[in-house]
């Protein structure tokens, strides 16, 4: 996954949003945490890894994938926030989890970045933020191709008025 394109790109999306809606003197950094923990929630919901009591099967994976990228462009936001490097070097994580414990480490790295936003704390986030996306079945090259196309559609929103 090339992440300095996708930081490039982020930068780009984040720019347009601040100037159109005068945000350049906000501090958004507690606001892209509580969205991307709402994303991550808007996830678990399409994955229905946690609904015990349902028989109903997962959204499609295009949906799922949809929704995973979401979540990329929030932590990707949050790691401009703070200046991580874009050549950020991220471990490619192995572990044996369920993907609901992934969720709750997911939400857990978050609430620890929340409280200390330092660039140690980020990758923990992201590194397993992107084992969840492995544990959900989806390569770097689909995650990358996803938030390509999902940061056009951004960018058009934005021109919408949305």
């Amino acid at each position: 996954m090339n992440l300095t394109n996708l930081f490039n790109m982020q930068q780009q999306l984040d720019t347009k949003i601040e100037t159109q809606h005068q945000l350049q003197n906000e501090a958004l950094t507690e606001r892209k945490i509580l969205a991307l923990l709402v994303e991550v929630g808007e996830l678990a919901n399409e994955t229905r890894c946690f609904k015990f009591w349902s028989l109903k099967p997962p959204a499609a994976i295009d949906v799922i994938l949809e929704e995973y990228v979401d979540g990329v462009h929030f932590i990707l936001s949050l790691g401009l926030e703070i200046k991580v490097n874009p050549a950020l070097s991220i471990e490619d994580k192995q572990d044996d989890r369920s993907m609901t414990e992934q969720f709750l480490i997911v939400y857990e790295t978050i609430t620890a970045f929340k409280n200390n936003q330092s660039i140690s704390q980020y990758k923990k986030m992201f590194e397993e933020y992107l084992y969840l996306g492995k544990l959900l079945g989806f390569s770097n090259e689909q995650v990358e191709k996803a938030y390509v196309s999902k940061n056009e559609v951004n960018h058009e929103r934005q021109q919408q008025g949305y």
